[in-house]
């Protein structure tokens, strides 16, 4: 096949015999994408103006569903998440080639003779448990796990977050705690000096910070803080104090908190694509997995979380290479 299917054939099912165990009308595209964040609503967009037939399936939780304000997006500075996704899906609505199904997931991808059929669970498995698709654009993102505080969901997204770019410049020069149990805590604290001089590291009682990195942050100012946490003191999101479990407190204005990641994407394990330490999705530089006409964008893949407008850029790089890989073009991405 040498072009691509005008239209989605999603709910018109194909005509072709089904091989046993499929349903005799499977609905197919040209591109499967699993996750509706800026990655993946990205690499629709662009496919659908490559003349593409699209299938997003989007489970409706994103990963920053808690966060109120998304930065760094250029034209879209200081828009909410939920906001950015709805305009991405307004603009989608234009094209015919894309359909997209809310509240369901991708159980299993497997591989056929005619590229990839992918079991659905969800809203959409009631219409069609099954859809096959040439090319797969994984863009799931990741699970996140935050630090055993009691009340820290309270501020997360509010006065706590996670990543410094996105959201320092507004914790600039006030008192901030940084909170983690994982090795790479003092190079995190060493990066947020970017934004504040005020800074204490908590390890929350983990030795994650060596003697000598100690020696050295406290050098520059500091400060590092390795009692237990019992919870964090505010109100209305707004965080005034890390509470410690000996009765002591540290007033702060905000923090940033360091979560541990973890892949989405247990549907690919009949595919087994390369992932690194971390379980990313190994990639070129253009997105191509191990697995041909498997493509991974975003935090899906490694090197893993990036700020919202880079997700995007990739899922928009991978569907340009994506369309000259299925129609042989050689290209120089």
């Amino acid at each position: 096949m040498t072009e691509f299917a005008r239209s989605s054939a999603w709910g018109a099912g194909s005509a072709a015999a089904s091989p046993a165990g499929r349903p005799a009308e499977t609905p197919s595209a040209d591109v499967l994408v699993v996750g509706g964040g800026p990655a993946g609503l990205s690499a629709a967009l662009n496919l659908a103006r490559a003349r593409a037939s699209v299938v997003v399936v989007d489970t409706g939780r994103p990963r920053n569903a808690a966060t109120l304000r998304s930065h760094g997006f250029l034209t879209r500075d200081g828009v909410s998440p939920i906001e950015l996704r709805k305009l991405a899906r307004d603009e989608l609505l234009a094209y015919d080639g894309v359909r997209i199904l809310d509240r369901s997931a991708v159980a299993r991808i497997e591989t056929d003779a005619d590229g990839f059929v992918a079991t659905l669970t969800g809203r959409a498995a009631a219409a069609s448990p099954i859809l096959t698709a040439r090319t797969v654009v994984v863009a799931t993102g990741l699970r996140e796990t935050l630090p055993e505080v009691p009340n820290l969901r309270s501020f997360y997204g509010m006065s706590m977050f996670s990543c410094a770019a996105c959201d320092g410049w507004e914790l600039q020069d006030r008192p901030v705690a940084l909170i983690g149990e994982t090795p790479d805590l003092a190079d995190r604290a060493r990066l947020l000096t970017r934004w504040t001089s005020q800074l204490t590291v908590c390890t929350n009682g983990a030795d994650v910070i060596d003697p000598a990195d100690e020696a050295e942050l406290v050098a520059s100012g500091i400060a590092v803080e390795r009692r237990v946490i019992a919870d964090l003191d505010g109100e209305r999101g707004q965080v005034a104090a890390v509470r410690f479990a000996d009765g002591g407190a540290l007033a702060i204005e905000g923090g940033f908190v360091r979560p541990t990641w973890h892949a989405a994407h247990e549907f690919l394990d009949p595919l087994a694509p390369d992932t690194d330490a971390d379980g990313h999705l190994v990639t070129d530089r253009s997105g191509r997995t191990s697995v041909p006409g498997l493509y991974a964008a975003g935090d899906a893949a490694a090197p893993g979380p990036q700020q919202l407008i880079v997700a995007a850029g990739q899922g928009a790089r991978v569907a340009a290479v994506l369309v000259h890989d299925l129609l042989g073009v050689r290209t120089a991405h």
